[in-house]
């Protein structure tokens, strides 16, 4: 069980809207669509939202089985979804649980700012910069092909990354607490992405990834 903390960030934004609809665009050069809504929850709200998830989703060590060795990580995760969807990575296998109302708020936003629906959400909790994830795609079979991942974060912000598997190319980003990303379309199929770790990085994140099980 995870002491409850509370958490807050105190920061001066600019009085100007940076990521309104008309100024959204691909991140990626080609190959794939990445767009960043940037800070669409209020701060006050922001802050809520990781108070209510740090102490209310029923955390977990995420295991990997790789090479034949059962590896436990610090890193913690929380998968649920409309039904108890089995989602298998790693060599692991997970069951959805119900969702949480703040789980349905949430995906209610992303659907309408993504314009896509989703079924299930993988969470993860990064205690520090220590934290992270290695390059990957999120191309398991049970998920839509070239789906929609809407992805929100809270807490600390971190640096975000994106690899082609051919070409080599990369490109990165900050998701900001409060933010939106969302990668559809053939990323999957031909970028890697990771979340690098950093020892700069003291406080904890927790990323919510929408996505759709194909049943």
């Amino acid at each position: 069980m995870i002491t409850q903390i509370y958490f807050t960030i105190f920061i001066h934004l600019p009085k100007m809207d940076l990521f309104s609809d008309n100024q959204i665009t691909n991140i990626l050069p080609y190959g794939g669509t990445v767009l960043y809504y940037g800070m669409i929850i209020p701060l006050a709200e922001a802050n809520r939202y990781f108070n209510e998830l740090y102490n209310t989703i029923e955390w977990r060590n995420d295991e990997a089985v790789i090479f034949g060795k059962h590896i436990i990580t610090n890193r913690k995760v929380g998968w649920y979804g409309d039904k108890p969807y089995q989602y298998t990575y790693s060599n692991t296998t997970k069951k959805a649980l119900p969702w949480t109302k703040e789980l349905l708020l949430l995906k209610q936003l992303a659907e309408e700012k993504t314009e896509a629906s989703y079924n299930s959400c993988l969470l993860n909790l990064y205690h520090d910069g220590n934290e992270g994830m290695a390059w990957h795609s999120d191309g398991e079979k049970m998920l839509q092909k070239n789906g929609a991942i809407a992805s929100f974060t809270f807490g600390a912000e971190r640096k975000f990354s994106f690899k082609h598997k051919e070409t080599k190319e990369s490109t990165s980003l900050i998701l900001e607490h409060g933010s939106l990303l969302v990668m559809k379309d053939e990323t999957q199929s031909n970028w890697l992405h990771r979340l690098p770790p950093s020892t700069l990085i003291k406080r904890p994140r927790i990323n919510l990834t929408f996505r759709t099980i194909v049943e």
